[in-house]
Parts: C-alpha cells; structure tokens; sequence
C-alpha cells in the first residue's frame, strides 16, 4: 500500500456470458476497490465444463479455469432459479432448462408452460447466485446471494437477460427486466453475491501489501 491507497489489481472473471460481465464489473469497481477487471478469454479461449452438481461447484469449476489460464485472482458465478411449485426447478441448470443451446425465450416460454395451471400465489421462486474466488496457492472461497420473487404470468419489461421479464421481486412489484442495470444491482441475488466477494476482495488485498 502507498499513500493509503491499494495498488490496482488484475482480477478476471471467469464467464462467456456478456450480461453477467455487465452487471458485475459496475459492483466490483464501486471506487472502493482498484480492480482491473478482465474477461478470461482476453487471455484464450475460455470454455470450461460445467458438470458440478451445485452452484458451488460449478462456480469454482469456472473460476480455477480462469485462474489456470490467466494465473491470476479470478472469479465466477453460477446461477439457479429455484421454483417451489416445479420441486425446485430448473435449479442449477437454469441456463439450459429448454435443452442444450437453447435461447432466453425458449427457457421462459417452457417455465410459463409448465406453471400455466398454477395462480400467482404458487409461482414463489428463488433466483440464487453463489460467486467463487480463486487465488493462485489458496483454496477456493464461495459467496452466496438470494433474491426472493415469483414468476409472473407473461413476461414484462424490455431490460436485463434470461429469466428478467418473468421473475418479479417480492416487495417491488415488478420484474427485473423492468429495471436498470443500476437498480437491478442493488437488490439482485448476484448483487449481494459479488457485494460479500467485494469485501473479502478488499480486505485481502489490503492483508496482501
């Protein structure tokens, strides 16, 4: 540390995924923490298997990748949305609930078949993000955030990604796709993820100096 301030810290982050990097950049360089902040696949091509059996496992899978490819302080985070009324599903395989490869819109038009007969009262859901840190020598270290909601009847609102224009958050009355980046982040289940990993992030880099 010189002058009472961190020296700026390489950090990647471990996801194909352009949205994710969007919302997650913002809340790791909130001024507090001088991070530089770079896709894994500035360093190569990044696709590593994800055949974990929780988030947990699936966010340290995509990290160590990122780690081993660039040998730096990398994160990553997985993603469920847990919906009580289908016994928890699609849990963690969200992203590919429709099948292999396919779309946003082939996810939400299956989850809204399937919950078709149930009223609004039976669609409560979780959407869960667990966001892992790997550090060259050190175990891995996990953080976990919830967002409570409930899957709307139809979608609603032009914003955000995947599951956004259904999941409407308890309290709000409105979907994510209803929100702004800057809003969505400061109550969304990877927001409160990436906030615990920002600050376990400064104090070790302070310890680090």
């Amino acid at each position: 540390m010189e002058n009472g301030t961190m020296h700026r810290k390489t950090l990647v982050l471990g996801t194909g995924n352009k949205h994710k990097a969007v919302e997650i950049a913002p809340l790791l360089n909130d001024g507090s923490l001088r991070l530089d902040v770079r896709a894994a696949g500035t360093y190569g091509e990044f696709d590593p298997v994800e055949d974990g059996e929780t988030l947990e496992e699936n966010a340290i899978i995509k990290a160590r990748a990122a780690m081993a490819l660039s040998n730096e302080w990398s994160i990553a985070d997985d993603t469920g949305l847990f919906v009580d009324a289908l016994n928890g599903r699609p849990g963690i395989y969200a992203a590919r609930y429709a099948g292999i490869g396919c779309s946003f819109a082939d996810n939400v038009r299956k989850m809204l078949g399937e919950l078709e007969c149930f009223p609004p009262d039976r669609r409560t859901a979780t959407f869960t993000c667990v966001i892992a840190l790997c550090r060259p020598g050190f175990d891995p270290v996990t953080f976990r955030g919830d967002c409570r909601g409930r899957i709307t009847l139809r979608p609603s609102g032009e914003g955000g990604f995947g599951y956004d224009p259904i999941f409407e958050v308890d309290g709000l009355g409105k979907t994510f796709a209803h929100m702004t980046v800057e809003e969505k982040n400061t109550i969304s289940h990877r927001a409160i993820a990436v906030k615990k990993c920002g600050a376990a992030l400064a104090a070790l880099l302070v310890g680090a100096k």
